[in-house]
């Protein structure tokens, strides 16, 4: 069987993004120009499936448990002109988690745990914030759910989960992919053993 294409959308913007605050598993709504993001993003996506023949009803759409992913998912279905609730979620999905530096920016998060900090930046893959995950295990769940799929799909998530899906299928390091900027309001097309983004 070949390898399912993925229509891949990171949420749209929230005020913690704005501010530059580490969200990890936290709950924090989109704001305007996060809705307007995911707006924009369906848009792309309708151009794609367009320019690919695909019918927008006939995919699966699955997506982050956590409320933004949530929220920029039903704004994507609305404008796609598809009821916006009736989508599947998947926790192997959700944001890494960054333990106690959730909600702090990172010059916060260097002041309170200076030396775990620095191992960081030498080695963001496998170190882990205090009392969070590494992207490491992040990596593992994301392939967990890449082999699950059976057939082309929609997902919306996250910049780490982004991140981690192009380190498990081959298509960066984890040293390139560290602080590889994920764009809200575009789409990343997972296809053919490659990857294009549309913005």
């Amino acid at each position: 069987m070949p390898a399912p294409t993925i229509y891949y959308l990171r949420h749209g913007e929230t005020d913690w993004n704005a501010l530059g605050r580490l969200q990890g598993v936290q709950d924090i709504p989109l704001n305007a120009r996060g809705r307007g993001q995911a707006v924009q993003a369906a848009g792309i996506l309708a151009e794609l499936f367009a320019r690919d023949g695909r019918d927008r009803t006939s995919l699966p759409y699955v997506s982050s448990p956590l409320g933004r992913a949530r929220a920029t998912m039903e704004l994507v279905r609305e404008r796609l002109d598809l009821p916006p609730a009736d989508y599947g979620l998947d926790d192997r999905l959700r944001e890494i988690g960054y333990g106690v530096w959730e909600g702090s920016t990172l010059p916060e998060s260097e002041a309170s745990h200076p030396n775990v900090y620095a191992r960081r930046l030498l080695d963001k893959w496998t170190v882990a914030p205090p009392g969070g995950e590494t992207y490491a295990a992040v990596q593992l769940r994301m392939l967990d759910w890449y082999e699950s799929l059976l057939t082309d799909t929609v997902a919306v998530a996250h910049g780490g989960t982004a991140r981690a899906l192009m380190v498990a299928l081959g298509l960066e390091t984890p040293a390139s992919a560290a602080d590889l900027l994920i764009e809200q309001g575009a789409v990343y097309v997972f296809r053919d053993g490659g990857l294009t983004k549309y913005g």
